[in-house]
């Protein structure tokens, strides 16, 4: 009974060992997905800067775009979470 219950006990130390090993592991991995959220948080800010887009609509292959008119705009309500 007593090898029995140590056996289990030692089952358990090495389960939670095993666990705490990969502690730092997924933390790196949490830590690199985080710096990518930033650095495409930044990517998504420059692009969409309002000075980049009207470099662009300078450019040529833009060209065929236009401003709406105001008639055209259409604006919807936000859904507010309660």
């Amino acid at each position: 009974m007593a090898c029995a219950t140590l056996y289990i006990y030692i089952d358990k130390l090495n389960n939670l060992t095993e666990l705490r090993l990969l502690i730092p592991l997924l933390a790196k991995e949490v830590k690199d997905i985080q710096e990518k959220n930033l650095e495409l948080q930044y990517e998504i800010e420059r692009f969409e800067s309002p000075s980049l887009l009207m470099e662009l609509a300078q450019k040529s292959e833009f060209s065929h775009l236009k401003n709406p008119m105001l008639t055209e705009i259409i604006i919807l309500p936000e859904k507010l979470d309660d």
